[in-house]
């Protein structure tokens, strides 16, 4: 039986977000957004900002990991 389709993107996007804001915590414990920032274009953007854009960033990676273990999950044709 074939999961509905909302379900396999829930399957993707939820450990992702939870993993994207493990990593966020990880990466901005150890480094200051405004330090590494400082030398960009974007040395203006608060803490919050870049916090976002991280957890955003962090998110779009780990949905793509979870969406090719959906990916390989799948059965083959043939051998």
């Amino acid at each position: 039986m074939e999961s509905p389709r909302i379900q396999k993107v829930i399957a993707v996007l939820w450990p992702s977000f939870l993993t994207a804001g493990g990593a966020t915590v990880l990466f901005f414990t150890a480094f200051d957004p405004t330090e590494f920032l400082i030398t960009t274009r974007f040395a203006d953007l608060s803490r919050l900002g870049a916090y976002t854009i991280g957890f955003f960033l962090f998110w779009i990676l780990t949905s793509g990991s979870c969406l090719l273990t959906c990916y390989f999950q799948r059965p083959c044709n043939g051998h």
